[in-house]
């Protein structure tokens, strides 16, 4: 009997197992999934970033050497000196008996109302110095006049907010009849710190709103044996950019200034619709992108195809909070290598003049023409300038 209830027992115990073991089975197979989607998750966040790291690598390379490496090595030669041209064109100046052409900007935005009449004045008459270029900026007005003036609103430099009653007032909302109410020279400040033209009962006409029309008039006429070359800038973009490129042009062949004439923007639909519509009948200076092209084709030591180019001059600063360095000789000696101009802008102070001239710069771009040219003098008679006195 004892073996009886023994048996029955064990057959009892013999089927919880079998049922115990089961459930443990169907759990271990679950796990098992579980376990072999992880290792497949690790596997591949480790390939992942075996991949990633070699290409995070080589992009933090790239930046680095583009970036930082490249830029410090701006002053070694990546080719010959360039000590004479024999080219076509008339902008860049190694065979110029005066060597460096001397650009007032803005008419000389430090010695008289920045692109007023009253500066182009100072500058044609002036007596202890002589500009080569001119250089301002074009808007078009409300109805249809071109009119000089840099920035977009007429705050900066004019009574525009006493004037209008608020800020912020565009050129091409107002036409020019209402331009010519404002005093461009209200905020002029004269070198000794005063301002000449506030407070006072009637305005110079030399100091409100200047044409283009009016300025080439006078400008034409004070060099009528035609050595005054232009640097023009189209401010506007768009269908206003536009309209303001085709009057300019009409300006430029009514006053046969075309041949004289670099044409500039900071827009790049502008510099697109002036190639698309006038192509080689205007010449113009490189957009952003062209110059950040040019400058890698230098560091990089690329031999570029001018005629591909679509300018003929750029027009830059000299770099960017000392980086960046576009000033050196080397830089020049590559554009020139390939018959592109180097003009520099805005050059105020005395050692940048004299660094540029002696690194072959073509023109020099300055609200000061005055000093400017004082130091070129200074170098010519020394024996480390081409560059022309007033006597000359």
């Amino acid at each position: 009997m004892q073996d009886e209830i023994n048996q029955k027992a064990e057959e009892v115990v013999t089927e919880d197992t079998s049922d115990s073991n089961g459930g443990t089975g169907i759990l271990s197979d679950m796990g098992a999934k579980q376990a072999a989607k992880a290792a497949e998750k690790k596997r591949r966040r480790k390939l992942a970033k075996q991949i990633s790291l070699p290409i995070v690598g080589a992009l933090l390379f790239v930046f680095i050497l583009n970036i930082i490496i490249l830029p410090l090595t701006g002053a070694c030669a990546r080719v010959d000196s360039v000590d004479t041209y024999d080219g076509h064109n008339q902008y860049i100046a190694i065979n110029r008996d005066k060597g460096t052409m001397l650009s007032a900007h803005r008419a000389g935005g430090d010695l008289a109302p920045e692109e007023t009449l009253s500066a182009f004045k100072l500058c044609m008459e002036a007596t202890d110095y002589r500009v080569d270029i001119v250089e301002f900026d074009l808007h078009l007005t409300k109805d249809g006049y071109l009119v000089l003036m840099h920035d977009h609103e007429v705050d900066r430099t004019s009574d525009g907010v006493q004037v209008f009653g608020k800020k912020g007032v565009k050129i091409q909302d107002k036409t020019l009849q209402e331009l010519q109410k404002l005093n461009f020279g209200y905020n002029f400040q004269a070198p000794d710190g005063t301002y000449p033209y506030r407070n006072i009962e009637n305005v110079p006409d030399d100091v409100r709103i200047l044409t283009l029309d009016t300025v080439l008039t006078y400008l034409e006429g004070m060099r009528p044996n035609k050595d005054l070359n232009y640097i023009i800038e189209i401010k506007d973009k768009g269908d206003v950019g536009k309209e303001a490129m085709d009057k300019l042009f009409q300006a430029m062949k009514d006053y046969d200034i075309v041949d004289r004439t670099i044409v500039g923007t900071f827009n790049g639909d502008i510099t697109k619709y002036i190639d698309d519509k006038y192509g080689n009948e205007v010449k113009r200076s490189a957009g952003i992108l062209e110059v950040l092209n040019f400058y890698y084709a230098f560091l990089w030591g690329v031999k570029q195809n001018p005629d591909k180019l679509g300018y003929d001059v750029l027009q830059i600063p000299m770099g960017f909070d000392n980086f960046f360095d576009l000033s050196t000789k080397a830089f020049i000696d590559y554009a020139h290598s390939i018959g592109i101009a180097v003009q520099y802008w805005t050059i105020n102070e005395a050692d940048d003049v004299e660094t540029l001239i002696k690194n072959g710069a073509d023109a020099i771009m300055t609200d000061n023409p005055a000093l400017a040219y004082e130091v070129a003098d200074r170098m010519l008679k020394d024996g480390s300038s081409r560059w022309g006195s007033a006597e000359n």
